[in-house]
């Protein structure tokens, strides 16, 4: 048990470096890191995670202000409406079946993800200057908060692409701004959960602290990275993720399926991308060709 522990807490920097890095993916890897690796039940394994994320998101988010990548009015605002979308949402699945709710989930992932690396056209600014006017803040957050609360994780999958693609922050911002509301959501889910869920704090305080030091190298490593190159592996990151959630809820074939489909999606983006050999200009080529004869 001992040795899984250990395992637990090494494995948890990496949590940290998605969290500081990309903005999301805390939660979805730190509950089955915490429930599979450390052994713990599903509850308590939710509840130590919204600990996890919740103080790495917050260290996290204090490292990119002192970059200038946080807009703190933004943030508190999404986050705060994102808390009463939530809420909401929470009151809603009560009616949804879970599998039916995490399916939905997985598809929206698969189009965050698409959308993040097809990118946004006419970005409002280059830097961090670009303010978002407080109802389009509020009306996102709410549209988020809803649907984290219905399917109870992924609120950095959503509140990136959401201040990136539709509020039009440049991508290091909406990561550094992301971290403050998924920090203000997870201590809010936390609150929730300590009436009726015991917490090991021992574990609980050794893998934050493991995540902690994971975020505060990814958000260094944030302004050694060039955004398009950061929102384009945060779409590949979510579609990978995506392949996850479809394995456990519908069939592993399907899982697996869908990471083969994004596994060959990547190399041959990367073959188009960084080599001469592209499979889709020799078609493209080819059909060109032949229309021609």
């Amino acid at each position: 048990m001992t040795t899984m522990i250990a395992l637990t807490v090494g494995l948890a920097v990496f949590v940290g470096i998605a969290l500081g890095l990309l903005g999301g993916g805390g939660s979805i890897m730190t509950v089955p890191l915490l429930a599979y690796v450390a052994g713990m039940d599903a509850k308590q394994a939710i509840a130590t995670s919204l600990l996890v994320v919740g103080v790495t998101s917050a260290v996290g988010a204090v490292s990119h202000a002192r970059a200038g990548r946080v807009q703190w009015r933004t943030g508190l605002i999404f986050g705060a409406a994102g808390m009463a979308g939530a809420y909401a949402g929470g009151l809603l699945a009560r009616f949804i079946p879970g599998t039916v709710l995490l399916i939905g989930f997985a598809v929206m992932m698969i189009a965050t993800a698409i959308a993040m690396l097809r990118g946004r056209k006419n970005v409002h600014a280059a830097d961090g200057a670009h303010r978002m006017p407080i109802p389009k803040i509020i009306a996102e957050g709410l549209v988020v908060g809803l649907v984290t609360g219905l399917v109870g994780a992924g609120g950095g999958f959503l509140v990136v692409p959401a201040l990136a693609l539709l509020g039009g922050l440049p991508m290091p911002v909406a990561v550094g701004t992301s971290l403050i509301v998924i920090a203000m959501k997870s201590f809010a889910g936390l609150a929730g959960y300590l009436s009726s869920v015991h917490i090991d704090w021992g574990v609980a305080l050794a893998v934050t602290a493991a995540a902690v030091v994971g975020a505060l190298i990814g958000a260094r490593l944030t302004a050694m990275v060039d955004p398009d190159a950061l929102r384009k592996a945060f779409g590949w990151f979510v579609l990978g993720m995506s392949s996850v959630i479809l394995a456990q809820e519908i069939h592993l074939a399907v899982g697996i399926a869908a990471a083969a489909l994004t596994a060959v999606a990547l190399a041959m983006y990367l073959a188009c991308n960084r080599t001469e050999f592209c499979p889709l200009r020799h078609l493209v080529a080819n059909r060109h060709a032949s229309a021609a004869a």
